[in-house]
């Protein structure tokens, strides 16, 4: 697309209210584009309608009229939840007419560099952690995106002097054409939103639009113990940064000693960062970064190379390592009771993600999972639930799926939660469970490996209701 001032009297269509679609709207609109916004819901469930309106902007909603996409229209700006397969949409690819996201409008107003971070597991915490590295260094990050402030009302503001911070999901990718952030990470790759993208081959094709308008200019922090990202890394053209828990780089950020992939032990390891020159640069120990978990170690490596591509110096990062604590409904201690932590994770919307947090714990765990039906058969939980689970209470649609599994790695004591029509009676129903099947010293933890919209509108939903429940335990 073109910058917003060249839609001055052009007509242009923005699909889905929301923030970022409040965002974009307000946007092209101070920049003289002939602007309708519509979103499908009914117009009691769509309050931001009469902000825009009150600025003259037309809405309109309860459905996608007739007549909305035209040949006429020079732009259609969708939200990334979208999916290419609704018909204002179709009808705009049928027509040529250019659809994007947000993110492709943001990138033509910001005036910061930005850095760009995807990935499937990790990218809240690795955006958040990357914003508190680049503080303590002396720099200026904006965090946005997925996370708070939508990219459009950030970029509007930014300047040259600051670094604007992102988390890209794959749906915002995907409807991107000239996006090119100055650092991209992608932090890794799993098997997730296939309902959306059809197959892995376009996910992969979208998380990697990340790096297609990159140049030699520019840095690509990529996970090189991922084969996917290993598999990218011929078509990148930008300058690259890997990092790596299980090999010493020659150049990059690495765990040292090497970990060693599916063994469990209490070496003293720490970060560190070998430079072009191949100087290494120990940065921390990993028993002091603020987070537990070995993924947490994976995503402070990504966190240490975005900041040192951004011009962060190594001897400034160990502080903020040590002093973050992590992001809400990402293993989020909770609390104790009877001598059990409580640990919410419901941010965990795929296996790998529940691998992940299981793997966080050496305690006994019982772990309340399931969630919307995706058509995965979750066989790649079952050696995890072999090694780290004693008792796992389930509910939402793949609850007699993941109940397979869990009989499948030899757990014995499973129980099932019926859905109920109060969704929430249902998740507090499933913490009593837990609680009463958890001893002193054990862990129970919400990490669903399935996304929320089944029962809730959100996995902070999900994640809220669990931690009134254990409060009230």
């Amino acid at each position: 697309m073109n910058h917003p001032d060249a839609y001055r009297d052009q007509e242009v269509v923005v699909i889905g209210l929301a923030k970022s679609g409040v965002q974009v709207a307000k946007v092209l609109h101070q920049a003289g584009a002939k602007l309708v916004v519509n979103d499908k819901k009914n117009r009691e469930q769509c309050p931001e309608a009469s902000e825009l309106e009150a600025l003259g902007i037309s809405v309109l909603c309860g459905g996608h009229p007739e007549g909305l996409i035209h040949p006429g229209v020079k732009l259609v700006v969708k939200n990334p939840g979208i999916p290419y397969t609704a018909p204002p949409v179709q009808k705009a690819v049928e027509l040529g007419i250019e659809v994007v996201t947000e993110v492709e409008v943001a990138y033509h107003l910001c005036k910061a560099p930005i850095i760009g971070i995807t990935g499937s597991n990790g990218k809240t915490t690795t955006t958040t952690w990357v914003g508190k590295l680049l503080e303590s260094s002396g720099m200026k990050p904006i965090v946005a995106g997925n996370i708070g402030t939508p990219l459009c009302e950030a970029a509007v503001d930014a300047k040259s002097e600051e670094w604007m911070v992102v988390e890209l999901s794959s749906f915002q990718l995907k409807g991107t054409k000239d996006f090119k952030p100055a650092v991209a990470c992608l932090l890794n790759v799993a098997e997730t939103h296939l309902d959306y993208h059809g197959g892995m081959e376009d996910y992969v094709a979208s998380k990697a639009r990340l790096f297609a308008n990159q140049t030699s200019a520019d840095t690509a922090v990529v996970n090189w113990d991922d084969p996917v990202c290993r598999e990218l890394v011929p078509y990148i053209k930008a300058k690259l940064l890997p990092f790596s828990m299980t090999e010493r780089l020659q150049e990059g950020l690495f765990a040292d000693p090497p970990y060693i992939p599916d063994v469990t032990d209490d070496i003293e390891r720490s970060i560190v960062y070998r430079d072009s020159n191949g100087v290494a640069h120990p940065i921390i120990g990993v028993a002091e970064i603020g987070l537990p978990g070995r993924f947490n170690v994976e995503n402070a490596l990504a966190a240490c190379a975005i900041a040192i591509a951004a011009g962060a110096e190594p001897a400034r990062l160990a502080e903020p390592l040590s002093t973050f604590r992590g992001v809400e409904h990402r293993l989020e201690y909770v609390l104790e009771h009877a001598g059990a932590a409580y640990y919410n994770n419901s941010k965990a919307t795929n296996s790998k993600a529940t691998i992940m947090a299981l793997a966080s714990f050496k305690q006994p765990i019982v772990l309340i999972a399931g969630g919307l039906e995706r058509g995965s058969d979750y066989t790649e939980l079952v050696p995890s639930l072999q090694e780290r689970v004693k008792a796992v209470v389930l509910l939402g649609e793949t609850r007699h799926k993941l109940a397979d599994r869990a009989r499948q790695a030899g757990i014995e004591r499973v129980q099932v939660v019926d859905n109920g029509e109060d969704a929430a009676a249902t998740l507090v129903e499933a913490v009593n469970k837990a609680a009463a099947l958890a001893a002193p010293g054990d862990v129970v933890l919400l990490s669903p490996a399935c996304a929320s919209w089944d029962m809730f509108r959100s996995y902070e939903e999900r994640g809220r209701i669990f931690k009134e429940a254990a409060h009230k335990l």
